[in-house]
């Protein structure tokens, strides 16, 4: 089959940037079909380049699976399922600045997103990506054995990153408090694509272990926290405008760094509709 792009990867276990693709059109069936291969199992695709509008980004993150709105955000006006993420000079906090696996305080967590640059600071600003089946994997059997059966409560309320929403939820008018959004998932995440077993704990989202006080699942959840960020299984992208980057929500975690104080950054991000999340078989 010829395809018609080139994939360069960015680290060994996580992201690849995908050369020579015009996303403002349809793909063909064929080209679609061998790079839904390489996102899932590089997990991240960057697309450098890329000049989209609002419909445009849409259409292309259509074509991996049903779109979702994101749940604390009006949307873009005209276009509600483009959720902007925004960081303004004098804000101190940036949108979602912590280790996260998107919305998994839903019963039906994001599957994907893209996200599309189209301000950015002069330097910083930098997003890294880390490869959760990855992180599962190289746990030890012990810690692999204890968690397989284990399910974890998943919040949208923990103060570190509902802070993070502030700015935003103002802009939409939203000045009282947001609901409290809450769903328990499997610590070990069955990939519903590929079968693979990833670790589904993040801690933005993450809350305890069901059936365990907050005390008493900290030590195991700062644990598996520390091992998944390890830099081996991460990629970090250094944005460019006009880039779009597509990612399995479903197998990954990212971090937004916060280093660009004083500069306005803003990307469009377009959420892909997931599957409700299974566990190991008993």
């Amino acid at each position: 089959m010829n395809v018609p792009f080139k994939t360069k990867h960015l680290s060994p276990f996580i992201g690849s940037e995908i050369q020579g693709l015009d996303l403002s059109k349809p793909l063909s069936p064929d080209s679609l079909k061998e790079l839904r291969k390489v996102w899932l199992e590089r997990k991240v695709l960057v697309f450098p380049e890329q000049t989209l509008t609002p419909q445009q980004q849409i259409d292309a993150t259509q074509q991996f699976g049903e779109l979702d709105k994101y749940p604390f955000l009006d949307g873009l006006k005209g276009y509600p399922l483009i959720a902007e993420v925004l960081k303004l000079p004098e804000e101190d906090i940036n949108f979602g600045g912590v280790w996260h696996s998107d919305t998994s305080y839903l019963k039906t967590p994001a599957g994907g997103a893209s996200l599309l640059a189209l301000e950015l600071p002069d330097i910083g600003g930098d997003t890294i990506f880390c490869n959760m089946h990855r992180a599962y994997e190289t746990l030890p059997e012990t810690i692999k054995s204890d968690i397989r059966h284990l399910k974890a409560i998943n919040t949208s309320g923990k103060s570190d990153v509902a802070k993070t929403r502030l700015h935003r939820l103002a802009d939409n008018q939203r000045n009282h408090p947001p609901e409290v959004l809450q769903a328990t998932h499997p610590v070990v995440r069955l990939h519903p694509e590929t079968g693979e077993k990833t670790l589904y704990v993040n801690e933005a989202h993450t809350l305890h272990i069901e059936g365990w006080s907050q005390q008493k699942s900290r030590s195991l959840l700062n644990k598996l926290y520390l091992h998944a960020r390890k830099p081996e299984f991460q990629c970090r992208i250094q944005w460019s405008v006009g880039m779009l980057i597509l990612w399995d929500n479903r197998s990954t975690h990212h971090y937004p760094i916060n280093d660009y104080t004083g500069y306005r950054r803003l990307l469009h991000r377009v959420s892909i509709k997931g599957e409700r999340p299974a566990g190991h078989p008993l």
